[in-house]
């Protein structure tokens, strides 16, 4: 508890949070690290602190009660100067910047025919008539039933 209370998270800090989870009867740590936006109710019984991080292209918030029994240990990882005592305002600004490099990309998106090399230029020769000797295309697998399968006799 005195470890938790002196640990002194405040917004803008990056911390690693490890969780234990059970699953199946088993127990098991998972770490959790990310931005802290909030800290709330400071170091009471009832503090809690929220962590955002970016998970697969999507932003994911947990909220942290600062002395649940579930939290392993908490380690700061970066500490941060900020000018707020809230960071919510980083939500729309990831978001803001998600689509300014969206719309970057579109923009430079151009037609495939600035690309073409001097080979892809070049004109292409027609095949010829197909030879008696053509490659055999593959075929599907045909779907077989059980009464087929016992209808054919064994070798």
């Amino acid at each position: 508890m005195e470890a938790r209370k002196s640990l002194g998270i405040k917004a803008g800090d990056t911390v690693r949070v490890w969780q234990k989870i059970e699953e199946k009867g088993k127990t098991r740590l998972q770490a959790f690290e990310g931005l802290v936006l909030a800290c709330k109710h400071g170091s009471e019984a009832g503090g809690t602190f929220t962590v955002r991080r970016v998970a697969s292209g999507v932003g994911v918030e947990k909220v942290f009660p600062l002395y649940s029994p579930m939290i392993d240990r908490v380690e700061i990882v970066k500490r941060a100067t900020v000018r707020r005592a809230k960071l919510y305002y980083i939500r729309e600004k990831v978001a803001r910047e998600a689509r300014r490099l969206l719309r970057r990309t579109r923009m430079m998106n151009t037609s495939s025919n600035d690309f073409l090399t001097p080979e892809a230029e070049a004109p292409v020769e027609e095949p010829q008539a197909p030879h008696e000797e053509s490659p055999a295309e593959p075929q599907e697998p045909k779907e077989v039933t059980v009464a087929e399968v016992e209808a054919t006799p064994e070798a």
